[in-house]
């Protein structure tokens, strides 16, 4: 097959893909060398972000999938008619503390925040941004905790070593953060579900 033909089909997958395609399993399934299915969506890569459209093709959690662009997000907000996904602070510092000390226990968590994280577990828990690893090998057993697919999905990020560093986090520049906290202040945060 022509390298023209072999990205059409390789768009083809991309598109009914419900995550990240792998570039393995394009090689499996074109019949091709995984280095040549490797260049291919580079290639494609490439060509999308040549070509100014409203979406590209981005590597998150180490296959490719079509994502639109961050500047266009308010358009889809409309015509999806949501509210942008925000966290409350207590999700927020909880999802931070898994991704960056995983594999964690709750009490773990609730030690680092100074107050009860179960429901803020269980909230996460419930959006899929969280999932439980198994079970520490301590006495009681408790149940350790990782980020899953969906959080490097919705962060947009390749795999946990693309999260900041505090060291990355310390160098913005103070009026970036002192906007960040005002335009937090200026946010409610979203409830956690106290039914479940």
């Amino acid at each position: 097959m022509v390298t023209v033909e072999l990205k059409a089909i390789i768009e083809s997958l991309l598109l009914v893909a419900d995550g990240p395609v792998q570039p393995d399993r394009v090689a499996l399934i074109l019949e091709i060398e995984l280095e040549q299915a490797k260049e291919l969506l580079q290639e494609l890569q490439e060509d999308y972000e040549g070509a100014q459209r409203g979406f590209s093709l981005q590597l998150v959690d180490g296959g490719f999938q079509f994502r639109t662009r961050p500047e266009y997000a308010e358009w889809i907000r409309r015509f999806r008619k949501s509210r942008p996904f925000r966290f409350s602070r207590a999700g927020l510092e909880t999802l931070a503390i898994v991704a960056y000390r995983q594999p964690v226990t709750r009490a773990e968590i609730d030690y680092l925040r100074g107050v009860d994280s179960g429901g803020v577990i269980r909230t996460l828990l419930d959006k899929r941004l969280v999932r439980i690893l198994g079970k520490k090998d301590i006495p009681g057993k408790p149940l350790i905790y990782g980020t899953s697919r969906e959080f490097l999905e919705l962060f947009g990020l390749r795999d946990l070593s693309c999260l900041p560093t505090l060291k990355e986090f310390n160098d913005l520049p103070p009026d970036m953060l002192a906007d960040m906290e005002m335009s937090d202040a200026g946010q409610p945060p979203l409830e956690e579900d106290s039914s479940s």
